[in-house]
C-alpha cells in the first residue's frame, strides 16, 4: 500500500512537470522500477505509457482551451510521429541502444548551453514557415523524435519544446502546447505496442494515470499563468537534472 501512495506521488510530480517542459518520465520511471523490482521492465514502460498517456493528454486538452495549437505543425509532427515511434520500438529489439545512450547527455548538455545563451529564444511567437515547408519541417522533427521516442525515449516532451521553439519560432507556451499533441501520438503509439504484448499493469496504470492527470492540470494552469519565462526557466532545470541522469545511466550502463 505505501509503494502505491509513493508511486501515486511521483505520477502527480511527473504529471505537473510533463505538463510545463516534458521531462515527466525522469520522475515517474525511476520511481517504477525501484518499487516495482520483480516486474520485467518491458512491463514497467508499458505501465509507465498508460499513465503518462492520461496525463499528457490532459495537459494537451487544457492547453487547447487557453492557447491557439497550430495544428497545421502540431498535425502532421504527430502522425508521423506515431508512425515512426512502431519503427523505433521495431529497431530496439534489433540493435543495442548504448550509443544513443551515451550520446544523449551531449546532446542534452548542447540544447541547454543553447537555450541559455539565446536569452530571447522563445520569448516572442514568431512562426518562421507556413504551407508545405511548415509541413515538410513538421513531418521530419515528427518522424524524428517519433523513432527516438520509441528507441529510447528519454526526454522525448522536452526535445519536442526545444525543437518547436528553435525550428518554428514558437515562444515556449505555444511550444509546450504544440508538444504535448505531438507526447500524445508517440505515447498512443507506444501504448498499442505495450498493450498488444501483454505488458500492461491495468489497475496500477490506471490509477497512476489519475495521478498524472491532477499533476497535469496543475502544471498547465502555472504555465498559463506565469507564461514562457517560467516555462524556459523550468525547462533549463528540467534539461539539467536530464543531463545528470542520463550521464549517469549511460556511463554506468557502458561501465566508464
Amino acid at each position: 500500500m505505501i509503494d502505491v501512495v509513493w508511486l501515486g506521488g511521483a505520477a502527480f510530480a511527473a504529471g505537473l512537470v510533463d505538463a510545463v517542459v516534458g521531462g515527466g518520465g525522469l520522475i515517474q520511471l525511476p520511481a517504477m522500477f525501484s518499487l516495482l523490482p520483480r516486474e520485467a521492465p518491458a512491463t514497467i514502460l508499458g505501465t509507465n505509457k498508460l499513465a503518462a498517456i492520461f496525463g499528457t493528454g490532459s495537459a494537451a486538452v487544457s492547453y487547447a482551451r487557453r492557447v491557439r495549437v497550430a495544428w497545421s505543425t502540431a498535425a502532421p509532427a504527430a502522425i508521423a510521429a506515431f508512425a515512426l515511434s512502431f519503427v523505433g520500438a521495431w529497431t530496439v529489439t534489433q540493435v543495442p541502444a548504448d550509443f544513443v545512450r551515451a550520446l544523449l547527455p551531449f546532446v542534452l548538455v548542447a540544447v541547454a548551453v543553447y537555450t541559455f545563451m539565446k536569452k530571447d529564444l522563445g520569448a516572442v511567437h514568431a512562426p518562421l514557415h507556413s504551407g508545405m515547408a511548415e509541413r515538410y519541417w513538421a513531418i521530419g522533427i515528427g518522424a524524428a523524435i517519433g523513432f527516438y521516442d520509441g528507441f529510447f525515449g528519454p526526454g522525448t516532451g522536452s526535445f519536442l519544446l526545444f525543437l518547436f521553439v528553435r525550428f518554428f519560432g514558437f515562444d515556449f507556451l505555444s511550444a509546450s502546447a504544440a508538444a504535448k499533441v505531438v507526447n500524445v501520438a508517440c505515447n498512443l503509439s507506444a501504448l498499442m505496442w505495450f498493450g498488444y504484448s501483454g505488458h500492461l499493469l491495468w489497475q496500477l496504470g490506471l490509477l497512476m494515470a489519475g495521478c498524472q492527470i491532477v499533476g497535469a492540470v496543475i502544471g498547465t494552469r502555472l504555465a498559463l499563468k506565469h507564461g514562457s519565462g517560467f516555462v524556459r526557466k523550468l525547462f533549463l532545470f528540467v534539461v539539467s537534472a536530464l543531463i545528470v541522469k542520463t550521464a549517469y545511466d549511460s556511463f554506468t550502463k557502458l561501465g566508464w
